[in-house]
């Protein structure tokens, strides 16, 4: 297959798959670190979802009010429904105020206070004093938060002389001999060439697959390809049955609407005009972790008290807030608001619903970034050569529900965290082995057979059937027939794989093929999660199952890992959640009731 294609060799030290900001972080800190590092990504880095992220990245500063790291973890804790890993959570919370302060000096715009430090405002599931009240802890640059996050690091990486490969598909991983991962195949849209990249590490820091759902927030762009390569070598996804809905997207587009417009005093309402969240979560209201909030606006939606001609959504009231703090502090939201369900959120509240957000599964990685390839006798087994980052990782941090602004400290977190063990343990300029002769040959295979494919349905069709079936079957509430009918159901579409439909054979810009992969790994992902929520039989975080309502810590305490083989049928088996600490600061956070 290899001498179908001409191949580019390039040798790095290092290649980052993924620009967004963890992808960006681990490139600046290998950079820095010496280690020769290239960065693929498929659209340009300013283009990745990072960009979208609005409302703060969580850190105890105490700009506003006393915080403390310990009650960040223990928010962090209690927000994952215990399925945290409690050594991971303590040094995300514990490095989150040295990470926001360098953020700072890279030279990230935050919004200030009076007193000129970075404003911080309430946010979901973040509690002072262990669950005593709301606290500010959002660090924001008004609501474009990400936004100003992924600039900066992508002009920190530029100063760092990071060689960048934009709008390069990464199609498969190289695996040696000994199951050693040693780089990765890309093929390059602009000119058509095929390039292989061999590397002592690579970091997968691909994003989530938001895009398996037919109502996402997520960029046309989170296809979950890091996940889909990851489990194409016959690694495990782990917990991909957790997945967050947010419960302000857009009504009708499903935009985001950050989460600090209530973290700001917004709040909502049903038909009855009444402020329904106190009777849900007596003591954070508005502000309770957002599967809490997202279930029990499904409930009120359910119950017959949505609002609008088909009582099928709810109210987001900003409108007392006033213009002037609305400008000031949400105006990307403000104005997304009035293009999309053409509010004037000054004057009317907000048509909301909830809608797919986050993925709190993924490739199964240590707090290093290290991916795992777990054994019965070694559950935190090291895959050697390949490391994760981000919202394609798990590891795992955020459990069966991730609290709002932890994803932006994810990947800042663990995207110096990889560059750290990667300075460690490789050396810059070492020499390497040659790669295998056949190693492009998978990658190319599937991508010579995706590109002739001549049957008679298109991506877009298979794509929409995936989209609707996993939108009704894993939905907010689930229950044991859905979710039977939902393996049932992708399998089906599954099998219409093979007669997919490629009209442009080209190499160039062809986005017909491009969106043909995606496909393949969406598709590996939404089988991961739909069999994983299948089998687990509690409710637990956003995995709501109707008939086993409540968390049974005693059978299902553990991590989901799904296999997929060869023919993309998937088995399962657990590995054990840590319930220990890295340090004697902070002892294990037992498992109790969680309320709001």
């Amino acid at each position: 297959m290899s001498n179908s294609y001409d191949i580019i060799d390039h040798t790095y030290d290092a290649v980052v798959v993924g620009a967004g900001g963890a992808g960006l972080r681990a490139t600046l800190g290998m950079t820095a670190a010496g280690l020769k590092t290239a960065c693929i990504t498929k659209v340009f880095p300013t283009r990745s979802h990072t960009v979208a992220a609005q409302g703060g990245i969580g850190a105890s500063l105490g700009n506003m009010a006393e915080d403390s790291w310990q009650w960040h973890m223990y928010d962090t804790v209690k927000g994952s429904d215990w399925l945290g890993d409690q050594d991971a959570i303590e040094y995300m919370c514990r490095e989150a105020v040295p990470a926001v302060h360098e953020l700072e000096h890279f030279g990230v715009p935050f919004s200030r206070t009076a007193e000129g430090k970075i404003y911080q405002r309430p946010f979901g599931g973040h509690m002072r004093n262990y669950g005593e009240a709301p606290v500010q802890r959002a660090c924001a640059a008004a609501d474009r938060t990400g936004h100003a996050i992924l600039h900066t690091l992508y002009q920190q990486s530029l100063k760092h002389d990071a060689e960048f490969f934009v709008e390069y598909f990464a199609l498969d991983l190289i695996l040696d001999d000994d199951g050693t991962c040693r780089g990765v195949v890309a093929w390059n849209l602009d000119d058509g060439t095929i390039h292989r990249f061999r590397a002592q590490t690579t970091v997968l820091a691909t994003g989530g697959y938001g895009r398996a759902y037919f109502s996402c927030t997520s960029a046309h762009t989170c296809t979950g390809d890091g996940n889909g390569m990851a489990a194409r070598i016959g690694l495990p996804l782990q917990d991909h049955e957790f997945i967050q809905f947010h419960p302000t997207g857009m009504y009708g587009s499903g935009c985001l609407i950050t989460e600090g417009a209530r973290g700001e005093g917004g709040y909502l309402t049903n038909s009855e005009g009444e402020r329904f969240m106190e009777r849900y979560a007596p003591t954070a209201k508005d502000l309770a972790s957002r599967d809490v909030v997202s279930r029990a606006m499904t409930v009120e939606i359910r119950e017959g008290r949505g609002v609008g001609g088909g009582n099928d959504h709810i109210f987001l009231h900003l409108e007392h807030l006033g213009g002037d703090l609305l400008n000031q502090r949400l105006p990307g939201i403000t104005e997304s608001a009035k293009i999309f369900t053409g509010v004037d959120a000054s004057r009317d509240p907000i048509p909301v619903l909830p809608t797919v957000h986050y993925n709190m599964g993924g490739i199964p990685t240590n707090f290093h970034g290290e991916v795992l390839r777990p054994t019965a006798e070694d559950p935190d087994a090291v895959q050697p050569g390949l490391m994760a980052i981000g919202e394609c990782a798990c590891a795992s941090v955020h459990g069966a529900n991730r609290l709002g602004t932890n994803s932006l400290l994810d990947i800042v977190v663990f995207g110096r965290a990889a560059a750290l063990k990667a300075k460690e343990i490789f050396t810059p300029g070492a020499t390497q082995k040659p790669l295998p002769k056949d190693s492009a040959d998978r990658a190319l295979g599937r991508l010579d057979r995706l590109r002739h494919a001549n049957g008679s349905r298109l991506t877009a069709d298979i794509r929409l059937d995936l989209q609707r079936t996993m939108q009704r079957d894993a939905a907010v509430f689930r229950t044991s027939d859905s979710l039977k009918e939902g393996v049932e159901n992708v399998d089906r579409v599954a099998a219409t794989l093979p007669d997919i439909k490629v009209n442009d054979r080209s190499l160039i810009w062809n986005s017909d093929l491009v969106e043909a992969l995606e496909l393949e790994n969406l598709m590996a992902c939404a089988k991961a999660s739909i069999v994983s929520a299948e089998a687990r039989k509690e409710s637990r975080g956003a995995h709501a199952h109707e008939d086993f309502p409540n968390r049974d810590d005693e059978n299902w305490m553990k991590h989901s890992l799904a296999w997929i083989d060869d023919d993309g049928k998937v088995s399962l088996t657990y590995r054990p959640v840590h319930t220990w600490t890295l340090t004697d600061e902070v002892d294990y956070i037992e498992p109790k009731e969680r309320v709001y």
